[in-house]
């Protein structure tokens, strides 16, 4: 096998001719070692890991990544017969010893695999190890961690392979290819049998076996990913800087003055800065994709909480896009108004403008990041270029600008303009409220998340760092525009002050200038109160101030521009909301949503058409302030559920301190504007109604699960330490359902008194041979719980293996449950067929009976006239589905196809049946179920009437039941609970307009006394009843045509001791210890009568009640043979509407004490 390498091996590593000898001879001896190809002895050139041949072109420790790249290509044309691209990571294929054996040939074929590969060990070229099948002509490929053709891992011949990063990627990740690791079962099964096909666990997203690799579809060539300063740091800059930096921040220093204003500021920046921990928290708990904010709280908190956020920040995106293209466009008219210029009007010059604006920016868009990114760091310089104008003008004070107030730094003006000022309607808080839209934009880094090359480091590096600077610099600006500028002055050169004035103490005045007239006429046009262009006044060079607007402007609608789509378009591939599933497809190398970005510019267009942004602007700020608070939750969330997957590689975090930042949020919410605030959480809630309405089949992880199963566990914890009350008893009950689709009405009838009041697990014993049962087990979980959910049962699905029935149900009734939630009620269907089946199986069907009551279990037997089963008409779920749409009973007919297509169910007059999904139908689909005979033409077969009516009696537990009677027979008194099932039935809507009538045994001279006695117990119990009726000739003699049929039922049973030698008649019963004898038959004659009697009686009273709970009778062990306790349940409950045998364990579960 090891002739034909795909090159010639270094000689420094070819093996000498007797060593190779000796490892054929070896071969022989260890025929599996043969056929895997591998050597057994160690080789001269053993190191760590074994190397016998090697791959020329392998990168060496120490080279550039080009080289390690360039090394595949070479590979590929050394290969032959491939025509697969290499892509850097080769794959050995194992061929079956067989199939090997006929060929005469051990050639060992070498696939190239892989795609965007990160090489580990110094570069190795990775390549990978055969696992053998016998039997089979599939290939499984293992990668490894050597670059050997056959691996020793540690120096030992094994296809167990070591840790390695490929193992562990979700199959779209685009950073490398999914590798699927050895299964358990191949390792540990013996080799001339078929290991598990697959193995996954733990929610883990896998692909068959077969197929090791999955590569990712993209083609990397050409893909544009940003590092953390173009990507992160230079967006959340220019998103940060907004306008408010040039035309309002001179404005809040002469309201709230330097002090106050520094403190705006501040506060703004704790809520920012709270924020970006949180962020950075999440974005380095593992790989982060597109959809930025989306993103992060979806991944975090669940679809539900996600899907609003996501919704609602796209569209804040998409508004925020057309109110900064507005106030370019004002500022653009404003120029215009001055040179006298105008097109049209004002407003219809902004509509204009900004149209034109948008467009050419959705072009700039679409033409790609690379392009966008570029336009970014021009938009930043000019920016920059006119932040370093101001400050230098600072230092240039003229003379003409004295009169417009503008003074240079001077102590008399920093002091003046320290404390607050606030003038008409102003406060602190509406001055916060003006300010803090400034500071957002902290998430246009993370919006991107998919286009940057690593998120996890780039996403805490650039957006705290952004923060820090952006912060530096509002706050210096503050300071030095509230240092420079007095808040009122005239303009007019006129206001100089000639002579000194002794009433004039303000600061302009020591500055020999007086505006005392203007500011008592309310007439001042300049000064930080009144000049919204403070700083174009300041600079040194004030078209530049201009230029850093438009730059301010344009970039933070760049940044939205780009942000929405990509949010949108993250939203709409989870499908959350199906109706926006044709926004999720991308273009391009990038993945570019197109269609997203036509959707956003309209969205903008029409709000650019508006002009009127002043009722939009708050709204949009209230959204982006509840992403801060859901991302500030998230991580408290997360740590709060402690789950093992919440380990972020960023620590300079804290979950209260989030806490804090997710509280702030929302104050600073209503701060802003109240009915904004209002507006904003109706619309999440509201978004968060319908997702979880519509219930998105996603799994991420997300520590709402975790939170949830961290609550359970300390509940149930807690609960082990409290003490049973015969108050709080509940029917925790074990139903023996087997499959649970195949047995729907057992179940709906026992969901339907245990729903919110007790346990209910639905025990599935498997008694096929163990390999194949441990399979069943491991697919069979989560197909039925899943079942048991979408038929809105709140029950536990628990399968185990047994050799019988028995086994099975005394594991399950002895290791189910947990702590305090154990089941303590046994529930099973009637064994129907008991008279026909083997009798063995009948002997543990009744032995099940006895070892519920030997560990204390209550028993409830339930039995349909029509029987239970339903799991050999294969379309049953289809069909009663098609039934309870359809309000007439139609004669069903079932086309099972083979395909994978869904089964057609039609029906007679023929009906539609909506299609179902994969998933249904192999829920419906058990190994355990034979499908419905069709004839050869393949044509389907209608239903047998038994078939029909058993079909309907299996959904009747579904509907209302209507004004009818449950009729409680209790005879015997179990401790309750042949009272209390009942009852907890009329407490659920389905079954709350049937009356409860009891009847009760008693003698004929004490029928009142009796009467009023069972009457004064159940209303102690509290328990309402329609009727009591006592029942005083339960002992009369049955009818002599009943008791024949008793013993022509039992006669094929009987051992007939009487009539064979003794030692026959003993061997017999040893042999067959379910017969009855002769002498059981007379000693329990008069319990057998009562059977007879006591159906007849119910026959006579109970026929048409919807249910009947009747005492069960109690057979003593060891002396009452199998068959003859199963006659008495068969001769009880015959030809009788639905019936519940029950026996409570004799412990009470009813009280009338408080």
């Amino acid at each position: 096998m090891e002739g034909k390498a795909p090159h010639t091996p270094p000689p420094a590593r070819l093996k000498a001719a007797p060593e190779a000898a000796r490892e054929d001879a070896a071969a022989e001896e260890d025929p599996s070692a043969a056929s895997l190809g591998r050597p057994l002895g160690p080789t001269p050139s053993q190191s760590r890991f074994q190397v016998d041949l090697v791959a020329e072109n392998a990168a060496k420790e120490g080279k550039g990544k080009e080289e390690e790249e360039a090394a595949a290509p070479r590979a590929k044309k050394d290969a032959k017969g491939d025509g697969e691209e290499a892509k850097g990571r080769f794959r050995v294929n194992f061929v079956d010893p067989s199939s090997a054996a006929d060929d005469g040939s051990g050639d060992v074929g070498i696939g190239l695999e892989g795609c965007n590969v990160s090489f580990q060990n110094g570069g190795d070229t990775v390549l990978s190890e055969g696992s053998l099948h016998s039997g089979s002509h599939h290939h499984y490929y293992y990668d490894t961690h050597t670059n050997t053709y056959y691996m020793r891992t540690f120096g030992h011949n094994t296809i167990d392979a070591v840790p390695r990063i490929d193992y562990y990627r979700h199959t779209a990740a685009g950073l490398g290819e999914k590798l699927i690791r050895p299964s358990l079962a191949e390792l540990h099964d013996e080799l001339d049998k078929e290991p598990f096909e697959d193995g996954f666990a733990n929610g883990e997203e896998g692909t068959p076996t077969g197929e090791a690799t999955a590569p990712y579809a993209a083609d990397s060539k050409g893909i544009v990913k940003f590092g953390w300063i173009k990507g992160v740091l230079v967006r959340c800059m220019l998103n940060i800087w907004g306008v408010m930096l040039f035309i309002r921040l001179s404005w809040i220093v002469g309201h709230a003055g330097i002090g106050l204003a520094v403190l705006v500021i501040a506060m703004a920046t704790v809520v920012t800065t709270i924020t970006g921990l949180s962020t950075s928290a999440i974005a380095t708990n593992g790989f982060v994709r597109g959809g930025g904010a989306y993103y992060l709280i979806s991944r975090s908190l669940g679809p539900e909480f996600g899907g609003a956020i996501g919704l609602i920040f796209a569209f804040a995106n998409a508004v925020a896009v057309a109110m900064y293209v507005v106030g370019f466009a004002e500022t653009v008219v404003e120029l215009l108004k001055e040179h006298e210029v105008l097109m049209l009007d004002p407003m219809n010059d902004i509509r204009i403008i900004g149209a034109i604006t948008i467009v050419i920016l959705l072009g700039i868009s679409v033409a790609g990041m690379e392009w966008e990114a570029k336009a970014q760091i021009v938009l930043l310089v000019i920016l920059l270029i006119a932040i370093a104008d101001f400050i230098i003008g600072t230092f240039i004070p003229f003379e003409s600008k004295k009169a417009k107030g503008f003074f240079g730094y001077k102590a008399e003006i920093f002091s003046e303009n320290f404390g607050p000022d606030f003038r008409g309607d102003e406060t602190f808080f509406s001055v916060f409220a003006i300010f803090f839209p400034a500071a957002t934009g902290i998430l246009a880094g993370a919006n991107i998340s998919g286009d940057l090359a690593d998120p996890q480091s780039a996403i805490p590096k650039g957006t705290l760092l952004a923060i820090l600077i952006t912060t530096i610099v509002y706050m210096g600006i503050a300071v030095s525009v509230g240092s420079c500028v007095v808040r009122d002055a005239s303009g007019s050169i006129n206001d100089t002050i000639i002579h000194e004035l002794t009433n004039c103490t303000t600061a302009a005045c020591k500055l020999n200038f007086d505006f005392s007239s203007c500011v008592k006429a309310d007439t001042c046009r300049y000064g930080l109160m009144h000049n919204f262009q403070v700083m174009s006044m300041v600079s040194g060079f004030a078209p530049l101030i201009s230029a850093g607007i438009f730059s301010a402007t344009l970039s933070s609608a760049l940044a939205s521009l780009v942000s929405a789509p990509k949010i949108f378009q993250a939203l709409c591939k989870d499908n959350i909301y199906p109706g926006f599933l044709m926004f999720a497809k991308g273009y391009g190398k990038n993945n570019e949503p197109l269609r997203g970005y036509l959707l956003t510019f309209l969205i903008a267009l029409g709000f650019i058409l508006i002009a009127e942004l002043n009722v939009i602007a708050p709204i949009i700020s209230n959204f982006f302030l509840a992403s801060y608070a859901l991302i500030n939750f998230s991580v408290f969330h997360a740590s709060l559920a402690k789950s093992p997957g919440w380990r972020p590689a960023f620590k300079y975090y804290n979950m209260w301190v989030s806490l804090v930042g997710a509280i702030l949020c929302c104050i600073v919410m209503f701060v802003i504007n109240w009915w904004a605030a209002l507006l904003t959480y109706v619309i999440v809630l509201g978004l968060y109604i319908y997702v979880t309405y519509k219930k998105p089949d996603v799994n991420w992880g997300s520590s709402t699960q975790a939170l949830t199963y961290l609550n359970a566990l300390q509940h149930a914890v807690r609960l082990t330490g409290v003490e049973d009350h015969v108050k709080n008893f509940r029917p925790q009950c074990l139903v023996m359902s087997g499959p649970p689709n195949s047995r729907p009405a057992l179940l709906h009838l026992v969901h339907a008194f245990t729903k919110n009041v007790g346990l209910m697990i639905c025990g599935h014993v498997h008694m096929s041979p163990r390999r194949q049962a441990m399979k069943e087990l491991t697919t069979d979980m989560p197909k039925y719980q899943r079942w048991l959910i979408k038929n809105k049962m709140k029950a536990f699905y628990a399968p185990v293996r047994a050799e019988d029935l028995r086994d099975g149900a005394q594991y399950l009734m002895q290791a189910a449950g947990l702590g305090r939630m154990r089941p303590n009620t046994l529930v099973l269907g009637f064994k129907k067929d008991w008279q026909t089946a083997d009798m063995n199986e009948v002997d543990i069907y009744i032995n099940l009976l006895h070892d519920a009551f030997d560990i204390q279990y209550g028993v409830v037997v339930i039995r349909l006239r029509e029987g239970l089963d339903i799991s050999h008409l294969q379309g049953q779920e289809e069909v009663l589905s098609s039934q309870e749409k359809s309000p007439v009973t139609k004669d069903i007919i079932v086309n099972v196809d083979y395909s994978k297509k869904p089964e057609t169910v039609t029906s007679k007059p023929v009906s539609e049946k909506p299609p179902i999904h994969k998933e249904e139908e192999e829920d419906v689909k058990t190994p355990t179920q034979p499908l419905l005979k069709k004839d050869p033409k393949g044509l389907p077969i209608p239903l047998n009437l038994a078939d029909q009516r058993l079909l309907d009696a299996s959904s009747q537990f579904q509907k209302k039941q209507g004004k009818n009677n449950i009729d409680v027979w209790w005879l015997f008194d179990d401790g309750g609970l042949t009272l209390l099932i009942p009852y907890l039935l009329t407490t659920k809507k389905k079954w709350k307009d049937c009356k409860i009538r009891v009847f009760i045994g008693g003698k004929i001279n004490r029928i009142d006394h009796d009467r009023r006695a069972m009457a004064t117990l159940l209303s102690k119990f509290r328990i309402d009843f329609s009727d009591i009726m006592v029942l005083g000739d339960i002992n009369t003699k049955p009818k002599k045509e009943n008791i024949a049929a008793f013993e022509e039922m039992i006669e094929p049973f009987r051992l007939h001791e009487d009539d064979k030698e003794q030692d026959v008649a003993d061997k017999m019963k040893e042999d067959e210890p379910w017969r009855i004898t002769d002498n059981e038959l007379e000693l329990y004659k008069t319990k057998s009568h009562r059977q007879i009697r006591l159906n007849e009686l119910l026959k006579e009273h109970s026929s048409t009640a919807n249910l009947i709970v009747m005492s069960l009778p109690v057979a003593r062990k060891s002396a009452v043979s199998s068959a003859l306790y199963m006659a008495w349940i068969e001769a009880l409950s015959k030809d009788l509407p639905p019936v519940l045998l029950v026996r409570g364990n004799h412990q009470s579960v009813l009280t009338f004490y408080s």
